[in-house]
């Protein structure tokens, strides 16, 4: 049995220890926002955090995630309200969508680490996210929207 911290739930699976994260959060526990799209970690659809750092959860093994807090695309906010939410739909940012889960996660990570991030920053952050479509300056953009509306939340709530 395996037990897993995943969007401040706890969650006993009668799982291998070996399964890919992926197919736990998708097939098990039916968290179906985290995406597969190549299963080698080169695309980067399947991104979601393990104690807060961005893994590609289509290599990452359950019993890497054992004890340690998993959030998927689906716990990033309660309402969909994070900022990069917010940008992503303000801006309209997919036009397939499918790998947004994991360019907003890759990005939440930098937006933590970085409240201010130049577009190289970003390039550097995101680089590995692939998107077919090619939407690129657009995530570039609800990234630096995202990163204003956390910089003026963080002033009002001083």
């Amino acid at each position: 049995m395996i037990k897993l911290n995943v969007n401040n739930k706890s969650h006993d699976c009668d799982i291998s220890s070996d399964m890919p994260l992926l197919w736990a959060l998708r097939d098990i526990l039916q968290l179906t926002g985290t995406k597969y799209g190549c299963g080698v970690a080169q695309c980067g659809a399947c991104v979601v955090h393990l104690d807060g750092e961005a893994v590609r959860s289509c290599v990452t093994k359950v019993s890497r995630a054992q004890g340690k807090k998993i959030t998927t695309i689906e716990g990033l906010s309660l309402n969909n309200d994070h900022p990069l939410q917010q940008a992503w739909q303000n801006i309209d940012v997919p036009q397939c969508g499918y790998c947004h889960s994991g360019q907003i996660m890759s990005a939440a990570v930098l937006l933590r680490e970085n409240n201010n991030p130049t577009d190289q920053d970003i390039d550097n952050a995101m680089a590995g996210n692939i998107c077919r479509c090619g939407t690129y300056p657009r995530i570039r953009k609800a990234i630096h929207i995202a990163a204003e509306i956390q910089r003026k939340s963080a002033e009002k709530s001083k």
